[in-house]
C-alpha cells in the first residue's frame, strides 16, 4: 500500500495515545483551577490545551461536537478544523470539560472528554436539549425504550437483571423538569443517584455497574453531550437512546442547520455513532469513574480512560509528569 494511502486511512491504534494526551493535557490545564470557582477560566483554560494539541495530531479533523457555534465559542467551535491537515479525516466530538462548576466547586466526577472517528461516523447533533436513556452491557436490545415510561422502565431492567425494582440505581440530572421522572421512579422503590452536573459521566456509570453502582441513566440533557455518551457506550457495551427535544423554531431551525429532517426520530448508539471509534476521558476532580488530578510537591499524576470500540479494549492509564 503506498504511504499516501496509509496516511489517509483511520488507524485508531495509532491514534489513540495522540487523544489520550489531548485528554490529559486539558486536564492538567484546568487543574489549578479546582476549587477556585471560576467555571469560565476553567473551561478556558482546558480548551486553549485541548486545541493546541489536537493541532499537533496528524489528521484532517472537523469539530462535530463542540464548545456551541462558532459565534458562541472563541475556540473549538463546531465546524472549527483541526489537526496538521494532513493523515485522515475524522469526526470529533469533545468537551473540553465536562463539569465545569463541579471543578469550579471541586465537586466529584468532573472529566475532559473526546471522541474520535471516521468522517462522517458521528451525528452532527445539535446545540439542544436530547431526551436520554441508557443501560449497561449485557441486556437485550430494547428492553428499555423511550417510549416507557419511568416505572415502566425500572420494572422491564429489574426483570431483565432478574432482580427486584427496589435493587435497581438509577442516575438522574437533578433539574426541575425531572421532578416528575424521580417521584415516578422512587414509586417502585429504586434508589435514585442525582448527580448535578456531568451527564456523559452519568451514562458511562451504566457500563460499569459493578464499580459505580447504577444500573441505568435517564432524563433530558444536553444533545451533544449524549453523541459523547454514545461514543462512550460504543467503545465500553451498552444501550443508549436519544431523541431531540426542541423549544423554539430557533431550536428547530438549528437541527435544519446539521442536516436534521425527521425531527421525531429516536436515536440508537450505533445510529448516533455509526463507526468504530477512539474516545480517552481524563479525572479532573475524582469520582466514581476515575480519580482526580493528584498533585505532590515536584509532581502532578494524572488517570485516564482510554478506549476502542473496534477492539473493546478499555486502558485506565496513569500519566505522571514533574513540575
Amino acid at each position: 500500500m503506498a504511504a499516501s494511502e496509509t496516511d489517509t486511512i483511520f488507524n485508531d491504534r495509532m491514534l489513540s495515545l495522540g487523544l489520550a494526551r489531548v485528554a490529559e493535557q486539558a486536564a492538567l490545564a484546568s487543574a489549578s483551577l479546582v476549587g477556585r470557582g471560576d467555571e469560565k477560566a476553567a473551561d478556558q483554560a482546558a480548551v486553549n490545551a485541548m486545541r493546541e494539541q489536537l493541532n499537533l495530531l496528524e489528521i484532517a479533523g472537523v469539530v462535530v461536537i463542540g464548545e456551541g457555534e462558532r459565534d458562541e465559542a472563541p475556540m473549538l467551535y463546531i465546524g472549527e478544523e483541526v489537526g496538521t491537515g494532513n493523515g485522515p479525516a475524522v469526526d470529533i466530538a469533545l468537551d473540553p470539560l465536562e463539569g465545569t462548576t463541579l471543578t469550579a466547586k471541586d465537586m466529584p466526577n468532573a472529566l475532559t472528554v473526546i471522541s474520535m472517528g471516521p468522517r462522517g461516523s458521528m451525528l452532527h447533533a445539535p446545540d439542544v436539549y436530547m431526551d436520554k436513556l441508557a443501560i449497561g452491557p449485557g441486556y437485550a436490545d430494547g428492553v428499555v425504550t423511550l417510549d416507557m415510561s419511568p416505572v415502566e422502565r425500572v420494572n422491564a431492567l429489574a426483570a431483565a437483571k432478574g432482580c427486584k425494582p427496589s435493587d435497581v440505581t438509577v442516575c438522574i440530572l437533578e433539574r426541575p423538569r425531572h421532578e416528575d421522572m424521580i417521584a415516578a421512579v422512587r414509586s417502585t422503590g429504586a434508589a435514585i443517584r442525582l448527580i448535578t452536573d456531568g451527564d456523559v459521566a452519568g451514562v458511562m456509570h451504566c457500563a460499569e455497574s459493578e464499580i459505580t453502582g447504577i444500573d441505568m441513566y435517564m432524563g433530558s440533557g444536553g444533545a451533544p453531550e449524549g453523541v459523547l455518551a454514545a461514543s462512550a457506550l460504543k467503545c465500553m457495551g451498552g444501550q443508549i437512546f436519544g431523541k431531540l427535544l426542541f423549544r423554539n423554531d430557533d431550536e428547530r431551525g438549528r437541527a435544519a442547520k446539521a442536516g436534521i429532517t425527521d425531527l421525531n426520530r429516536i436515536y440508537s448508539r450505533d445510529e448516533m455513532v455509526t463507526q468504530d471509534v477512539i474516545f480517552a476521558a481524563t479525572g479532573v476532580t475524582g469520582g466514581t469513574l476515575l480519580p482526580g488530578i493528584r498533585s505532590q510537591p515536584g509532581w502532578v499524576e494524572t488517570t485516564t480512560l482510554l478506549m476502542r470500540s473496534k477492539t473493546g479494549s478499555v486502558r485506565r492509564m496513569q500519566y505522571r509528569t514533574p513540575v
